[in-house]
């Protein structure tokens, strides 16, 4: 059994939540990394917040922090999906692409930020949302058994 496959059993046997948990995790890490790559490129690592005109400085863990906090409350969201939907991951899906779109207004329409600042935190968006929605999605569509043990 190759390694995709023995993973996709795994989480196929996992309840939702933690697959969403899981994915999340593995979504900061690799978030936090591209933080660090930017940082190690000398982009300015300071932006502003929603509403604010002031840019602040995005420490190291921010962005895992951040993706983390989506997590945590999607994941409500995930498991009333899971027991409720007649076709959980299709509506899923029809709710994260928009969102995940929608969400790169914040990062792109941030005030006093650096162009360069701007499009590594859009990229740390569309990179989360590359490692989660694939994996939740999948464990959607795998059924109803496990859902919330």
């Amino acid at each position: 059994m190759s390694s995709s496959a023995a993973s996709l059993a795994f989480l196929s046997r996992r309840p939702v939540w933690q697959v969403a948990y899981l994915a999340g995790l593995a979504a900061s890490v690799v978030v936090e990394v591209w933080g660090l790559a930017a940082r190690l490129a000398d982009v300015p690592m300071r932006a502003a917040g929603f509403g604010s005109h002031q840019a602040s400085t995005i420490t190291v863990g921010m962005l895992a922090m951040g993706t983390m906090v989506v997590t945590f409350w999607f994941t409500f969201v995930v498991i009333a999906l899971a027991r409720f939907a007649r076709d959980p991951a299709r509506i899923y899906l029809g709710l994260t692409l928009p969102l995940l779109a929608l969400s790169l207004l914040v990062p792109l329409t941030a005030q006093d930020t650096a162009v360069s600042t701007k499009l590594v935190l859009a990229a740390a968006h569309l990179i989360a949302g590359a490692v989660v929605i694939p994996i939740v999605a999948r464990r959607l569509a795998a059924g109803k058994s496990a859902v919330v043990r």
